[in-house]
């Protein structure tokens, strides 16, 4: 049997995309692995919010954080969008709720409040304790809301949405956000390493890591990953979006204990808001990625 690589090709080149995939399995050192350009950079997006969670979890542990203080979204964060981001007025909650909101709905408001209460420093050493040398994350959603308001002209009182209808495609594809030699940036195989790692208590302590696996479980996001796997395979992950970027990266869990850590991303060809087939591929590519391992 093949290693899944020109099937995996083929899934996203008929959706009509670039696509970055590495997989292992959880825990096996030295293992099998499927690997499509899984070592080329890529832009994060949303992913980047899983190093910060367990940046989060072990300010926790450590009791420099109490997850049941109450914090304030406020309107310096409402950006738009899902949850307290969308929010019409200030909301307050506490940092464990603000860190569910951040992981499971991709709460860009809720992410910065935690990022800015953890700080860069508190990231910084997740990426080097676990030698994630192609792993750039500097700043958060408001940072990268920044930069694109950089890069088109924006003044403070333009809202972005309304701007970003009105750039032209050359504008949009210009964007640093979309550069991973300009944006916060990995590799699939170091996002992996990763997620081994908070799978296998090594990321850090093993209640910090906990809690992080938990909060990914309850991810509402269905028609990326999961859309590739049967209803008994369990899927803890986090999404990712850009305009032309779609990812997701988790482990998926099977009924007999096997855990396979996926990593996938893709850049479409086009600049379209809704990218379903994109969005099929992404599971596809996982499935037949992780087939392929546990065939192995």
């Amino acid at each position: 049997m093949t290693d899944g690589a020109d099937e995996i090709r083929e899934a996203f080149a008929a959706a009509g995309a670039d696509g970055f995939l590495y997989a292992r399995e959880v825990g096996v050192e030295n293992g099998p692995e499927v690997c499509v350009r899984g070592d080329d950079p890529v832009v994060l997006a949303s992913v980047f919010k899983i190093p910060l969670a367990v940046a989060y979890a072990r300010e926790v542990v450590a009791g420099r954080l109490d997850p049941t203080e109450r914090a304030t979204v406020t309107a310096r964060y409402r950006i738009g969008g899902i949850g307290t981001a969308g929010c019409a007025d200030d909301v307050e909650m506490s940092w464990r709720d603000l860190a569910r909101n951040m992981l499971t709905m991709s709460d860009n408001a809720a992410t910065d409040v935690v990022f800015h209460r953890v700080g860069q420093a508190a990231v910084d050493r997740v990426v080097d304790d676990l030698g994630l040398e192609r792993t750039r994350l500097t700043g958060c959603c408001e940072d990268l809301f920044a930069s694109m308001t950089a890069d088109l002209g924006i003044g403070p009182d333009d809202d972005v949405d309304e701007s970003l209808d009105a750039a032209s495609a050359e504008q949009i594809w210009k964007l640093s956000v979309l550069d991973p030699a300009r944006t916060i940036a990995s590799t699939p195989r170091e996002v992996a390493i990763l997620l081994d790692a908070i799978w296998t208590d090594r990321a850090a302590t093993s209640e910090a890591c906990a809690i992080v696996r938990d909060i990914m479980a309850q991810q509402i996001w269905p028609h990326r990953l999961s859309s590739g796997f049967e209803s008994g395979v369990r899927i803890a992950a986090k999404t990712g979006t850009l305009p032309a970027v779609r990812n997701e990266a988790g482990v998926v869990t099977y009924p007999d204990g096997r855990q396979y850590a996926v990593a996938v991303f893709t850049r479409a060809h086009t600049l379209d808001e809704r990218q379903p087939a994109v969005d099929a591929s992404i599971g596809t590519a996982g499935r037949i990625a992780v087939e392929r391992l546990r065939s192995s």
